[in-house]
């Protein structure tokens, strides 16, 4: 494993299913240490280190989101028999999406779930909360998605450590467009805070167009990131889907109840839960260098 791009923050059985997760920009491989340590050692939390922050800030940003997405499909250790599946929050979505995408065609085997959170469908069209025009409307956007800790926002030493970061992330953003191309054969899991400013429920039923597969959307309560509130709730959705396709012989154990369902309907191809309640857990940040304080849920 190529730790340049791929870090773990536990020691995984050696049976375990691998989870790769995706930052969102701005973040860095540390954001999901929590939901490693969480989920280890039933499960693999493999997470990426994106090129142009933390120990890789003196390297080139990819060269947008597809760059992107290729050159983690180049990493992936397609050997392993233990299966594979992908989480990805906000721009991390989109990159986790794109990388399935690049090893559909390659014919390699496919995720057994994508986990999409905090993101709406994509489409041909940029997303309108992508089109930023300078560093004060980048900064803006970041205030309003909020996030358990914005206050580098306010530190000018640690903004103008990740301010760098956010413009390459951006800008990657505002030039995406989704090409048309087959459906994906992985099945969906897609995940939503019921008070996104950014992103609306209604959004992200359009994923359900680009699987062959099942679309699972859930709702829970928070805004952008309420990852970091529902920590727990987030984990056991995880182990529950990746215990379902595995026919429940993974040996992953129930880690509690995803929360009280407050309403479950068809919407479309895919099925609408709303859940909350149980498994408050606040992410924790990373100890260490002032510049990883930057790389929890306080961006996008």
């Amino acid at each position: 494993m190529d730790t340049r791009w791929f870090r773990r923050f536990g020691e995984p059985l050696a049976e375990a299913p691998r989870l790769l997760c995706f930052p969102h920009a701005g973040g860095a491989a540390s954001a999901y240490a929590p939901m490693a340590r969480r989920l280890s050692p039933v499960i693999d939390v493999v997470a990426i280190q994106y090129p142009g922050r933390q120990d890789r800030r003196n390297e080139a940003p990819a060269d947008g989101i597809l760059d992107l997405a290729t050159r983690i499909a180049d990493g992936i250790d397609l050997e392993d028999p233990r299966p594979l599946a992908f989480f990805g929050h906000s721009m991390g979505a989109l990159v986790a999406f794109e990388t399935a995408r690049v090893l559909h065609g390659r014919s390699a085997r496919a995720p057994v779930r994508l986990f999409l959170s905090g993101r709406g469908a994509p489409g041909p069209d940029p997303n309108p909360h992508d089109r930023l025009t300078d560093d004060a409307a980048v900064l803006a956007a970041v205030r309003n998605l909020g996030g358990t800790d914005a206050s580098f926002l306010d530190d000018p030493e640690l903004l103008a450590m990740v301010l760098p970061t956010l413009r390459a992330d951006y800008g990657a953003l505002a030039a995406y467009r989704c090409t048309a191309g087959p459906a994906l054969n992985s099945p969906f899991t897609v995940l939503v805070g019921d008070s996104d400013p950014v992103v609306p429920v209604a959004s992200v039923h359009g994923w359900a167009r680009h699987t062959r597969q099942d679309n699972d959307v859930l709702v829970l309560a928070g805004g952008h990131f309420y990852l970091s509130e529902r920590l727990d709730e987030v984990c056991a959705i995880v182990t529950g889907r990746l215990t379902t396709l595995s026919g429940g012989s993974s040996g992953i154990p129930d880690l509690g109840p995803i929360g009280s369902v407050g309403r479950r309907t068809e919407a479309g191809a895919g099925r609408t839960q709303a859940a909350s309640g149980a498994g408050d857990a606040a992410a924790e940040g990373e100890p260490g260098r002032r510049d990883q304080r930057t790389a929890g849920s306080a961006v996008a």
